[in-house]
């Protein structure tokens, strides 16, 4: 394991932030030290302790977190500089600074040596998404390119398809939909059990009228997700669509009993407010006729 792989690995739950399941950056991280182990490893690392303590400082105050983390980038240099870069690019993200993380993240990607190439796929999709956040499609799609290479180089099937998925976003964006669904395809190859490629395949798929491979997309995604809301919003749309308003009916249904309280719960009563009412069976009626009298 590279030193500064092993320093990301120390910093506790999702250092890279957007960790996808089964990615390599989760599957190898050992468990998380007890106090008393993770002080001694701080005195031993003290890297890896900054980095502990930059990212703690991010959930209680951004702007402070944002400072820190230049200061140490202007102060130090190779994986340490990375690491700050990576800290600011967090902080800016969550003040909402998107030129701020899209120039640190794309900064910790280039510094990062060549052959880390998981973690320089991971920042340069960070920075990727970071513009588009900011409004520019174009750039956005030019570092997920890079994201793509470098996921290629390190010959990681979950950081490609993130990547795909990516430029998928980016390109519907930028109204080029035809290769986006080709960015989705390629995502839902490199790992067909995840579910994300699958609902957003149907989604694009519905909205270029091809139900037909949507209702196939959105039952392979409800397949592996079946408790997922946004799988029931979206099956329930293209169901209506193709003129099924039982089928809709079910599943948006579904999605209120699943969470109740839930954003996609208040859109699956407005999707349901829009349908002709159900059809009911009347409650049986009696009569309460007197028998005639003998």
């Amino acid at each position: 394991m590279s030193i500064l792989l092993a320093l990301l690995l120390q910093v506790g739950p999702d250092p890279m932030a957007g960790a996808m399941q089964g990615d390599d950056l989760v599957r190898d991280r050992p468990p998380r030290p007890s106090a008393q182990t993770q002080t001694e490893q701080e005195s031993l690392n003290p890297t890896s302790a900054w980095l502990v303590r930059c990212l703690d400082q991010l959930a209680e105050d951004a702007a402070r977190a944002h400072a820190m983390a230049q200061i140490r980038r202007s102060e130090v240099t190779g994986p340490d500089r990375v690491l700050a870069n990576h800290c600011l690019g967090m902080a800016a993200t969550e003040l909402g600074l998107w030129d701020d993380a899209r120039t640190a993240f794309l900064a910790a990607r280039d510094e990062t040596p060549a052959d880390e190439a998981r973690i320089r796929a991971r920042f340069a999709s960070m920075a990727g998404n970071a513009a588009l956040a900011g409004g520019d499609p174009a750039d956005a799609l030019g570092l997920l390119g890079q994201a793509q290479q470098d996921a290629r180089a390190a010959a990681s099937a979950p950081l490609q398809a993130l990547a795909a998925i990516d430029v998928a976003r980016v390109l519907v964006t930028l109204g080029r939909s035809e290769e986006a669904l080709s960015a989705l395809e390629e995502a839902t190859a490199l790992m067909p059990e995840r579910s994300e490629g699958w609902l957003l395949k149907a989604t694009l798929l519905r909205r270029l009228d091809r139900l037909g491979l949507a209702q196939e997309a959105i039952e392979q995604a409800a397949r592996l997700a079946p408790t997922n809301p946004e799988i029931g919003l979206e099956a329930g749309v293209i169901a209506v669509l193709a003129g099924h308003d039982e089928a809709a009916r079910q599943s948006w249904q579904s999605v209120i009993e699943l969470q109740p309280e839930s954003l996609a719960a208040a859109t699956a009563r407005d999707y349901l407010a829009q349908l002709d009412p159900a059809e009911t069976v009347p409650a049986p009626t009696t009569t309460n006729e007197e028998e005639p009298s003998a």
